[in-house]
């Protein structure tokens, strides 16, 4: 009984620390947001204020006026954001399960690469990635973005472990006996039981594809072509003046397909994890 009671006083404590975990995380947003309605003086005058202005037009009329592409950047990025995430998620979870459910003489090895590959920072590949699009003449386009997400080794290492907890072999040996092939398994069997893994890693792939600048930022020279981190980046170009107001309106226009997506996808998460804690 004591043991409860314990319990039950300490359950308010931990409510307090999540919800103010909550506003800590939803605080940097909320800023975001009201400065897009103030000027850029009254940024730089008070940097931090939860009170809303009433500059939200002029900063609009500033974006309009500029370079500042709202429907192109979002297009552009919209395009490569969502086949990276396809790509990427779908030919990960192939790979996985191809580590998985088939017994191979290099499977290990190959596991051994994948992790080791991952070490490998992302930057030190630029020079040479730039290259070697230049030689294939692929600047100012968006495959450089997009096809290379199928090889994604910290995606395919996710999957690997996630379908190690939860996937079991016996269900791909019952449809290989009912007369399915290998890809039809896959996809209309292993698939939608990795649900949450996909929403999750479909994420984060997203997500990262979206505010990539440093690559987009070297291969695309074309305005036709900027996402909207290049968009977003040239509003500070003015050596002259900064609207850091229209800087903000900018930075939540954009991050308004960032909530979109983790909000449709969310719900797969924490299904998965609801059907994780049931025990038999």
């Amino acid at each position: 009984m004591e043991h409860k009671k314990a319990k039950i006083g300490f359950k308010p404590f931990i409510y307090v620390v999540c919800i103010f975990l909550a506003i800590l995380s939803v605080m940097p947003f909320l800023i975001m947001i009201v400065n897009g309605t103030r000027s850029t003086v009254e940024i730089q005058q008070q940097s931090l204020s939860l009170i809303p202005s009433n500059n939200l037009a002029n900063n609009i009329k500033v974006l309009e006026k500029g370079s500042f592409n709202a429907l192109v950047g979002f297009r552009n990025s919209m395009i490569i954001s969502l086949s990276a995430a396809a790509l990427a998620v779908y030919f990960s979870s192939l790979t996985a399960f191809a580590i998985i459910a088939y017994d191979w003489r290099l499977r290990k090895g190959f596991f051994t690469f994948i992790v080791a590959v991952m070490m490998i920072p992302g930057q030190l590949s630029a020079i040479g990635f730039y290259q070697f699009m230049y030689n294939l003449n692929l600047t100012n386009s968006f495959i450089p973005f997009i096809v290379p997400s199928i090889a994604a080794p910290p995606i395919v290492f996710f999957m690997r472990q996630y379908l190690l907890s939860t996937f079991s072999l016996d269900i791909v040996n019952a449809a290989r006996i009912d007369g399915s092939n290998e890809f039809r398994t896959f996809n209309f069997i292993v698939l939608p039981m990795m649900k949450p893994a996909l929403a999750m890693q479909a994420i984060f792939v997203f997500v990262g594809s979206w505010n990539a600048l440093l690559m987009p930022i070297i291969l695309l020279t074309e305005q036709d072509r900027y996402t909207m981190p290049i968009m977003v980046n040239q509003l500070r170009g003015n050596i002259y003046r900064t609207e850091y107001g229209s800087i903000y309106v900018a930075l939540t226009m954009s991050v308004i397909p960032l909530f979109v997506v983790y909000f449709s996808l969310s719900k797969y998460i924490i299904a998965g994890v609801q059907l994780g804690g049931v025990k038999e």
